[in-house]
């Protein structure tokens, strides 16, 4: 006797083991090297994140630079104002769009001429200059201050370079040889970097590259970037909330930083007293004392990962140079993380990884205990109908379901070997099916009385057609002929019930009830009259015969049910409403119609098609008269076509 356990038991055990072998080592090595993997990705990610902050700030001021250094060898930018004023104009409205990050473009001259094209696409800079609806660009012009007459304007410029407006502006207050750009890169020959510092124009904190004209060094060429747009480059939440990033210069000056809250703070204090930026920088971050000294250490000078106490906490600090083309030489961008940011993030990951493990492990053992038992009583329902089938018991049984692909297949599998033992059982000797299953048993079909439209159809001439054509033209024709009624008579819920010869009989309300057969039967008579018509357009194409059909309906009481041996049977409907629309069919050579139609059909459907009386007429094996009708097609208030 062979030891044996139930499939659900085997099963059972094997996934629960597998569960258990292979998450606790995972959750025990998740657990133990979570924190420091959370470490080495914050520090790869802050690596990450210096280098788009470099390259970002970098992009902006290389612009700048390689813009003053083209502008330097424009020969229209050396004359004054208002000399070449539109070449200069189009000039500086261009680089603006081109540079986004640009605030404003502009050259001074040593007559003390300026000319300044400012972009107005920030809130801030429209309100200082008191901008109208739609400018896009502003141009301050200030000519002929060594004359009796200055000009000194502000003109407003939209989208496309057309004028909004224009208004005087004092100039007294503003000459460009006192600003700082202006007296750091006159007479000098190569560009130069400036700032932070407060800007004339519109008195907020900028940075500046400035070059002297090739040609004439004492007229300079100049960009500036607001310091608010660099604040913007540095933004550093994507490495933990608390996070900061920032700028200084090589005095250890706070130029821009990551903290909207800081950088308003420190832009006030630049704009309400110039140079106390510097002062108020260390209240506002109290790291950039350790940065400044980290700064000089090379160890992390040029990029090395620090890790250093700040205010008493752990942090993770990164410096990097962001010198551009030799300026803003000293710069550097700094990156400063609270190591218990990355590490709480890490510590409420792997708790919540352990949650998430622990509600697996419990879903897979009680998965696995319902896999099993569900699996072990599929079987045994498929094992019981395999029984059955063998003792050729062909009672209609639902089809095993499962949620297993192969049990599924099985079940079908005998679900058709049921169906196809039942059907041979209708249509094949007995005996054969006796030795196919080894069984004994038998089926009955039951026939019943019930109500049915019938339809009967029959080629015209279908003999004189064989006569003229090929055998081979006749069957090509009459399988398309065939398979175009089919395909209608299937459309409109008929079931085809026989082909004898060139004909077909279409039956409704059996055996798939239909409260509407009569309908259907008229509607799939004029949707087959249609179709013919089309196919014999292309039978003339092909050269092959056209086919005119005859069709007869009638509605009324007939048996329905398979007929014959028992062990040969047909399905099929018997009775006196077969016959009537057998003979309407025939009917139709003698009054020339193409559909005609019972009183009983007439009746059913008489407000939805058109009808041509025909009266009262004798049919072959009936006593008694039967009033036809010729169906001429749908009624026009019904709407709908026969297809």
């Amino acid at each position: 006797m062979h030891w044996s356990k139930p499939l659900r038991l085997h099963l059972g055990v094997l996934v629960v083991g597998s569960l258990l072998c292979t998450s606790t080592p995972i959750i025990w090595l998740a657990f133990s090297h979570g924190k420091q993997a959370a470490v080495s990705a914050g520090a790869q990610q802050m690596r990450e994140m210096s280098l788009r902050l470099i390259e970002g700030y970098r992009n902006t001021l290389q612009g700048g630079t390689e813009t003053v250094a083209l502008a330097s060898t424009l020969p229209q930018l050396a004359s004054p104002p208002l000399q070449d004023l539109q070449a200069k104009q189009d000039f500086f409205l261009e680089v603006l769009r081109n540079i986004p990050n640009a605030t404003s473009i502009y050259t001074g001259y040593p007559d003390g001429s300026y000319l300044q094209v400012i972009s107005t696409t920030r809130r801030d800079v429209r309100q200082t200059l008191a901008a109208p609806d739609g400018a896009a660009f502003a141009i301050r012009t200030i000519a002929g201050r060594q004359t009796g007459s200055v000009t000194s304007t502000l003109r407003f410029l939209d989208n496309q370079t057309a004028s909004l407006g224009e208004r005087a502006i004092d100039y007294t207050s503003f000459d460009p040889r006192e600003r700082p750009w202006y007296r750091s890169a006159a007479g000098g020959h190569a560009a130069i970097s400036v700032g932070p510092y407060v800007a004339g124009t519109l008195g907020v904190p900028t940075l500046t590259v400035a070059a002297p004209m090739r040609d004439d060094p004492t007229v300079v060429v100049g960009i500036n970037i607001h310091l608010q747009t660099v604040s913007r480059l540095l933004h550093a939440e994507g490495i933990s909330p608390n996070a900061r990033a920032y700028i200084v210069n090589g005095s250890d000056a706070l130029i821009a930083h990551s903290d909207p809250g800081v950088m308003e703070k420190l832009l006030r204090a630049w704009t309400k007293d110039p140079g106390t930026g510097d002062a108020t920088a260390g209240s506002l971050d109290t790291s950039l004392q350790t940065v400044a000294r980290l700064r000089h250490d090379p160890a992390f000078a040029t990029g090395g990962l620090a890790r250093l106490q700040i205010d008493g906490a752990p942090h993770l600090i990164q410096i990097a140079p962001v010198e551009v083309s030799g300026l803003f030489k000293g710069d550097v961008a700094a990156i400063i993380v609270p190591l218990d940011d990355l590490v709480s993030q890490a510590d409420r990951l792997l708790v919540h990884n352990l949650l998430i493990a622990a509600a697996f492990l419990i879903a897979g053992v009680v998965a696995s205990i319902a896999l099993s038992r569900m699996v072990s009583r599929s079987l045994n329902r498929l094992a019981d109908e395999a029984r059955l089938i063998g003792d050729l018991d062909m009672r209609e049984k639902p089809v095993s379901h499962s949620w297993i692909t192969e049990i599924n297949t099985l079940a079908m599998a005998l679900a058709a070997s049921r169906h196809a033992i039942r059907q041979f059982a209708l249509y094949v000797p007995r005996e054969v099916v006796r030795r196919i299953v080894n069984s004994d048993g038998r089926a009955l079909a039951e026939a019943k009385r019930q109500e049915v439209t019938a339809l009967f159809t029959d080629i015209q001439d279908f003999t004189t057609i064989s006569e003229r054509h090929s055998p081979e033209d006749v069957v090509d024709t009459l399988s398309a002929y065939f398979e175009l009624l089919n395909t209608i008579a299937e459309r409109h819920g008929g079931t085809v019930v026989q082909y004898l010869g060139d004909s077909i009989f279409v039956m409704w309300n059996a055996p798939v009830p239909d409260e509407d057969h009569a309908e259907h039967g008229c509607r799939c008579a004029l949707a087959m009259q249609q179709a013919i018509g089309a196919l014999n357009e292309k039978n003339r194409g092909n050269s092959r015969p056209e086919l005119f059909t005859r069709f007869g309906l009638h509605t009324g009481p007939a048996v329905v049910g398979s007929f014959g041996a028992i062990s040969r049977q047909q399905y099929t409907a018997m009775g006196d409403t077969i016959n009537v629309a057998s003979r309407l069919e025939g009917l139709n050579k003698q009054f020339g119609t193409s559909i005609l139609v019972s009183a009983a059909t007439r009746d059913a459907v008489i407000n939805s098609f058109e009808f041509r009386p025909l009266g009262l007429v004798e049919v072959k094996g009936r006593a008694e008269k039967v009033d036809i009708w010729e169906l001429a097609g749908v009624a026009a208030s019904d709407g709908r076509s026969g297809g």
